[in-house]
């Protein structure tokens, strides 16, 4: 049953829960108006670049890039009273797994979140020079079949989801 945004049982999961003294932050990030920011204790399980159409369309960008964190990894540290939600596959403001996580205030888009793993937007992180680290670099390609450009960056590149689909070659 898809719980809707009013309900707020969503708020005693992982990655909900506000940070307490006991979470060691490692990075924060925050979205564009700063009423919405929340913590990592770990660098990402990973990074990758989505090409398909549902991130197109919602970025208004050729693709996304994403840095996967498991849920239990992150926490809040304010505005989860400005959360809300979509549900791309039934084009509804609710949280359903898998949804689009944004600011209910600027609408910045914070993340996707998974069943299991937050995909999170590196440029949304802080850090001190501006730059982020090596494990925010993204490894592949995915659903690079519905590319909208040619991106010819040596990054191995997927068909659909990465070592579960056919491997495209970059074209010389």
């Amino acid at each position: 049953m898809a719980e809707t945004q009013a309900s707020g049982g969503w708020k005693q999961d992982d990655p909900y829960k506000l940070a307490d003294k006991d979470f060691k932050i490692k990075y924060t990030a925050s979205c564009a108006c700063g009423e919405v920011e929340y913590a990592v204790n770990t660098d990402p399980v990973s990074a990758k670049y989505c090409h398909c159409t549902d991130c197109q369309r919602l970025h208004g960008a050729p693709f996304q890039w994403a840095a996967l964190f498991h849920k239990e990894a992150l926490r809040f540290v304010k505005g989860v009273d400005c959360l809300m939600f979509y549900y791309p596959p039934d084009k509804e403001e609710v949280h359903h797994l898998p949804c689009k996580v944004s600011c209910s205030k600027c609408h910045s888009p914070m993340a996707d979140e998974g069943r299991k793993m937050w995909m999170a937007f590196p440029t949304l992180f802080k850090t001190d020079n501006g730059k982020l680290p090596d494990a925010f670099r993204a490894t592949c390609h995915i659903f690079y079949k519905d590319r909208r450009l040619d991106i010819k960056d040596g990054t191995p590149k997927w068909s659909e989801l990465n070592n579960k689909s056919e491997q495209i070659q970059d074209e010389s």
